[in-house]
């Protein structure tokens, strides 16, 4: 018998597929965005191998929604991102950067536009309601920003279209890579989306209805049961392989964009006054003192993901620091980002990662590890 209560209390709140991820397996969670999270079906390795040959559903309510609607939606949608939201239709997605007055990265939501002026940012780990609501007060612009009852699974892996078709008939086979749509299962209200956190096929499912989350989730795992759908968590060797960033251990408050590679979500020449627009010109004029790095670290397989920063080093001296680090059974090599200063970071450096208690060596390679191109989950 799985205990039910784990001790937080109220202020940490249950998704409304929490019965059933117990019914299915979870054993243990964390917090996130204030929630709790599935983080063990058991083996990871093998929630990897489920993943990557068939699928996992997997709950991601925590990835909680800032809506944003009124007249001037776009225009404020606008002002919180740097990333050019000219060309976004509705329907559309698009990954984007939420950046402070300092250049610095507060979320890395994937923004879904439902309407003329009805927005989602669907949030990684922080608390993007309040800043929002904060940048509305003086914006003199009419919006209305509120979190609403919105709660998304994630089907990801190559078998997850089968699924999804059983669910929502053969035109979902025509919704294409970071698009969405309006969906209903039974009576079941639902946007449904190409996107996901696994760099695998498949699909967000957003329901808007948290009284429905446990028959939801069943009505899923019924229909994936003759595919071989697994319950699973999201998955840390994937998404390192795949160089996907987990936001406060990949990029915080302190990192910017260019650091991260992602000059392409800056758009620097254009007359919209975005939050961190200054900074960012500045920064990208002086360059950048470090830069996010791919790592393979030369040791025995790690045993899980590193729960610590590991400091990156040479000749002794400490030049950055290894943010994720997990071992892939499928590269069959210990896979790491860092971050390190500009001086060390060309690719085919040899430094040293020092873990808990010893030194290893690890050569800077290019990321992703694994379909850099990412033509797996744009199938």
């Amino acid at each position: 018998m799985i205990n039910k209560d784990f001790g937080f209390g109220t202020q940490i709140r249950k998704s409304p597929y929490f019965d059933s991820t117990v019914k299915w397996g979870a054993t243990g969670f964390s917090v996130y965005n204030h929630m709790y999270i599935p983080r063990d079906f058991g083996n990871p390795e093998k929630n990897f191998w489920n993943l990557i040959e068939k699928a996992i559903l997997c709950d991601v309510a925590v990835e909680r929604q800032v809506e944003i609607t009124g007249a001037d939606a776009y225009e404020f949608i606008q002002i919180l991102t740097p990333r050019d939201l000219s060309k976004l239709a509705i329907g559309q997605c698009k990954y984007v950067l939420i950046t402070n007055n300092d250049g610095g990265i507060l979320n890395d939501p994937v923004l879904l536009r439902l309407a003329e002026n009805h927005f989602w940012l669907s949030l990684a780990d922080s608390d993007i309601l309040l800043w929002a609501q904060g940048v509305a007060i003086n914006s003199g612009l009419d919006v209305k920003i509120t979190e609403p009852d919105v709660s998304p699974l994630q089907l990801q892996g190559p078998i997850s279209q089968e699924i999804m078709v059983k669910l929502f008939g053969e035109e979902i086979r025509n919704l294409k890579y970071y698009w969405l749509k309006e969906c209903s299962l039974d009576g079941i209200p639902l946007i449904v989306s190409r996107t996901g956190w696994s760099s695998e096929l498949g699909y967000e499912i957003y329901l808007r209805d948290s009284s429905r989350g446990n028959e939801l989730y069943e009505k899923i795992m019924d229909a994936g049961n003759e595919h071989g759908i697994q319950p699973g968590h999201t998955s840390t060797i994937r998404r390192i392989e795949g160089g996907m960033l987990s936001y406060h251990a990949d990029a915080d408050i302190n990192t910017n964009p260019f650091e991260l590679g992602f000059d392409r979500l800056v758009n620097l020449d254009t007359d919209t006054k975005f939050i961190g627009k200054d900074a960012l010109k500045k920064i990208k004029h002086n360059g950048i003192k470090r830069k996010q790095v791919g790592l393979i670290i030369d040791c025995n397989p790690l045993v899980g993901p590193n729960t610590t920063f590991w400091p990156v080093q040479i000749n002794g001296k400490t030049i950055g620091k290894v943010t994720s680090a997990v071992y892939s059974p499928r590269l069959k090599k210990n896979i790491a980002l860092a971050m390190v200063e500009i001086t060390y970071s060309e690719i085919g450096s040899v430094l040293e990662v020092k873990t808990d208690n010893k030194n290893f060596l690890s050569q800077i390679v290019k990321i992703p590890f694994y379909d850099p191109k990412k033509n797996i989950t744009k199938a």
